[in-house]
């Protein structure tokens, strides 16, 4: 393998010229800190199962670009990622569209507001107003969790799922609900555009200030259709084929229980 230098890229390549592997062990390496916190190399070789050189080789190349942030034997996520990720969310269409939309309801429903996607399995947020301690939707701008562990990512999986009997009722009422009593926590969510679409907004919060009923579905739902009507059509047109070609991908997961 040899190395070359290509800008602010990883500029690496196999024999043959072809980076893929060296990529896919970039992106080994920078997965092994998706649960925050600084790791040592001995940590990042544990939770890879790379060999320990090729993880020394790739934190130094690492930390060159600013990808990784060196502090004595220990290294955590750096600026360049940071940069990176704020470019791609400022690049994001979806996003852009739905701001305005998300702000107001935030406004008029004093709640958490949540925008997410679906991305395999997962649920990932692109944008999060408010904040509620007991949430257990993706907490942060960027978070991922399991598409079945909460009522935003049931909506994206029953609007994106076809006949998926686990899913027909939450596609056929449109809404998807969460609440637990114990924790004093409530969650109301919607698709974002017609069968096929892979978003959806969610208002969350103290299970006596989130109202299951038109006070708060309403405007939800109004949120979502202005949201989509005011969407990129490119966006919306790739969004929908591409979730429609791969939908089997996704046909496996369990569903968690619906409330």
């Amino acid at each position: 393998m040899r190395e070359e230098s290509a800008g602010t890229g990883l500029g690496l390549h196999d024999a043959d010229g072809v980076p893929g592997a060296v990529l896919d062990r970039a992106v080994l390496v920078l997965g092994a800190f998706d649960e925050g916190g600084p790791l040592t190399l001995t940590d990042v070789v544990s939770r890879t199962g790379l060999p320990r050189s090729s993880v020394h080789r790739m934190i130094a190349r690492l930390v060159r670009m600013r990808w990784l942030r060196r502090d004595g034997r220990r290294y955590s996520l750096g600026l360049g990622l940071i940069e990176l990720g704020s470019l791609a969310l400022h690049q994001n269409k979806l996003r852009a569209a739905a701001l305005p939309f998300l702000y107001e309801l935030h406004r008029s429903t004093r709640l958490v507001v949540q925008l997410a996607v679906l991305a395999g399995r997962d649920a990932v947020c692109l944008e999060k107003l408010g904040r509620f301690q007991a949430d257990p939707a993706p907490t942060r701008v960027g978070g991922r969790c399991p598409a079945g562990d909460n009522a935003i990512g049931r909506a994206l999986l029953a609007n994106t799922l076809g006949g998926e009997r686990e899913y027909g009722r939450i596609r056929r009422a449109g809404v998807a609900y969460e609440w637990d009593d114990r924790r004093g926590y409530g969650a109301i969510a919607v698709a974002v555009g017609p069968p096929g679409s892979a978003a959806a907004i969610a208002i969350s919060g103290p299970r006596t200030h989130v109202h299951f009923d038109s006070r708060h579905v309403a405007p939800l739902r109004a949120a979502a259709n202005a949201i989509w009507r005011a969407t990129d059509p490119a966006w919306r047109s790739h969004d929908r084929t591409r979730h429609s070609a791969s939908g089997a991908a996704v046909r496996g997961v369990q569903p968690a229980r619906l409330l």
